[in-house]
């Protein structure tokens, strides 16, 4: 189909509750979602592309096809989503491991059940518990099984090997009870797989009191060796209860989510808490999402992780708001037969419980990203942001300060790969001000800063990636001309601040404002250029105002900062005997092009063309 034939599907979706499936021309699914109302929600995708986020547009790229299918409600919608995303694993749905990761145990379904590790729930007529956070766990909490309740272990078929051979040594050992002695122990094997069934379901102290009870009846009844015998099964059953509590978190208490979103990496925490106490903790490591807020990427990491589990907590609880949360509550209690409480709690000891999950999923990402990493996607992410072809390696930043018509400053901060660059800083004092206006101030630095670039100032030889103009939309067209005006092509942006004087977007020379607080990392980045800049600036500033730098006629030319300055004094002694030196003695000290400046400047009388020419370049 068409981008206009998708649209024109789009428009045509009724105003109902419903899940979407974005396909591609080999008709693979590559994006599910619901909505509350389809025609709103498919609409969006066939809008403006600029509103779009890379993610999206990207996705949208790819769609050949849709398909739709309407439900009753949004919870129905959530259902569907949930069980379809589960199916096609698609590319563009925020997915946590594949289910493969998580291995659960399996219950057959014959006269003699059996439990083993499944690494996927199946539709063959077995029970499935889990899913779990390892295999080895899952494995041990088997074996804990078997051994507690002394379960066959070997691989004898029942009913038709009972009989057929002697007991093996386990049997002698203790560690069987032998039911391949006859089928007069059916009935205490299923005792054995109801009670090993309400362990996984979490169901101790019933298994404990029914134990208990047994081995008092036993002991009433003078039966000791029997007694004895349940009394050590009820001591391996409470050291088995105490140790899958701790490996098995889908039985606590509590869950304590956590998400953190790196650079490069983000992390999905899970802190499980049995009778108020640290069990467990599982984690998933995810390439940081592009697009969605925090609500949407949280929602979506809940789902792919809760959904399917045969056992939840009573109680799971959220650093912030889902946008799905009601509906989601009644799924996931639907889903376990008892009551599921996504709670998101705003102070007291919760709150502390999710600043702990918070920040465990920060320090595991910063152990699975290297600072290059985090540069680099830093870097992607803005680059993105400002629709960039490639990443801004070399950033330079413009401030201008003053406190009248006189010592009116600049400064230029450079960063390179997402880290200062101090000695390719560089400081103007503007020239022929008559009064404070930081538009032309800020024309006059950039052209004289280019223009040396041009003029192949080894000072100012680098051209940078990117231009952030301390200053709204004015400021950033005054340097879109400049640069039109010397035929660079270079992107500039102002660094627009809030009404607590910190910067919340950037402004492209046409007014467009782009957020840049969705990527905390972007933001911080952006912020920190920006004060960085503004302290250079203040800075000379005031040293100037206090007379810590000297100035003298040699500050007036162009190409001659305070380096070369300090050269040519310390040379010629004298402004005086700079002014008679000849152009070869000049070229001696400075660079070719800095003498030059510096002799047209004291010589402009004796070469009025080439001064005119000169006063053109500034």
């Amino acid at each position: 189909m068409t981008f206009d034939e998708l649209k024109e599907k789009a428009h045509s979706l009724p105003l109902k509750p419903g899940v979407y499936i974005m396909q591609d021309a080999k008709n693979t699914v590559i994006y599910v979602g619901k909505a509350k109302a389809l025609k709103n929600r498919v609409s969006q995708y066939f809008q403006d592309s600029a509103s779009h986020t890379e993610k999206t547009r990207a996705m949208v790229s790819q769609i050949d096809h849709f398909d739709v299918i309407i439900a009753d409600s949004e919870f129905e919608a959530l259902v569907l989503e949930c069980s379809l995303i589960k199916r096609h694993q698609p590319r563009y749905n925020i997915l946590l491991k594949d289910g493969k990761g998580y291995p659960y145990i399996r219950l057959s379904n014959e006269a003699y059940p059996r439990f083993s590790l499944a690494g996927k729930v199946a539709e063959d007529g077995a029970r499935y518990f889990g899913p779990y956070a390892s295999r080895h766990n899952t494995q041990a909490i088997i074996d804990a099984l078997r051994g507690a309740l002394r379960l066959p272990s070997c691989n004898k078929k029942f009913p038709r090997d009972i009989g057929k051979e002697r007991p093996c040594l386990n049997y002698h050992m203790g560690k069987c009870d032998g039911y391949c002695r006859g089928d007069e122990l059916k009935e205490q094997h299923d005792q054995a797989i109801a009670q090993a069934v309400s362990l996984l379901e979490g169901r101790f102290k019933e298994v404990q009191a029914d134990l208990t009870a047994e081995m008092e009846q036993a002991a009433e009844e003078l039966r000791f060796e029997r007694a004895a015998e349940v009394r050590d099964r009820l001591r391996a059953i409470e050291l088995l209860g105490k140790r899958q509590k701790v490996i098995a978190g889908s039985l606590a208490d509590t869950d304590v989510t956590g998400f953190f979103r790196g650079t490069a990496k983000s992390c999905f925490v899970v802190l499980h808490y049995v009778e108020g106490e640290l069990a467990a903790k599982e984690f998933d490591l995810l390439e940081t999402p592009v697009e969605e807020d925090e609500e949407g990427v949280l929602s979506s990491l809940v789902r792919e992780y809760y959904v399917g589990r045969t056992r939840l907590p009573k109680q799971i609880l959220l650093p912030c708001e889902l946008p799905d949360q009601v509906p989601l509550t009644r799924m996931l209690s639907e889903q376990v037969g008892y009551r599921v409480e996504l709670v998101t709690p705003q102070r007291g000891a919760k709150m502390d419980l999710i600043r702990l999950a918070v920040q465990n999923a920060q320090e595991e990402v910063a152990r699975a990203t290297t600072r290059e990493e985090r540069q680099s996607k830093l870097l992607e992410a803005l680059g993105r942001m400002l629709g960039l072809e490639e990443p801004p390696r070399r950033m330079e930043s413009y401030d201008i300060s003053n406190t009248g018509a006189s010592d009116i400053v600049a400064s230029m901060v450079v960063y390179v790969d997402g880290k200062p660059l101090k000695r390719d800083y560089r400081r103007f004092k503007l020239k022929d001000m008559t009064g404070p206006d930081d538009y032309a101030s800020m024309e006059q630095v950039l052209t004289r800063r280019f223009r040396r670039y041009l003029d192949g100032d080894e000072k100012f030889d680098q051209c940078p990636d990117l231009l952030l103009i301390d200053g709204g939309q004015e400021h950033v067209k005054v340097a879109s001309r400049v640069l039109e005006k010397l035929g660079l092509n270079i992107p500039a942006f102002g660094m627009v601040k809030d009404d607590r004087h910190r910067t919340r977007a950037l402004v492209h020379p046409d007014g467009r404002e782009i957020g840049i607080q969705a990527i905390p990392a972007v933001f911080a980045l952006i912020g920190q250029i920006q004060e960085e800049t503004h302290r250079f600036a203040i800075e000379y500033h005031r040293q100037l105002q206090a007379g810590h730098v000297k100035t003298s006629v040699l500050d007036q030319i162009p190409g001659v900062g305070e380096k070369r300055r300090q050269q040519l004094l310390k040379h010629f002694k004298s402004v005086k005997v700079v002014k008679g030196a000849s152009l070869e003695e000049l070229r001696t000290v400075v660079p070719q092009n800095t003498a030059l400046s510096v002799y047209l400047y004291f010589h402009k009388e004796e070469n009025p063309e080439t001064r005119k020419e000169e006063n053109g370049c500034e």
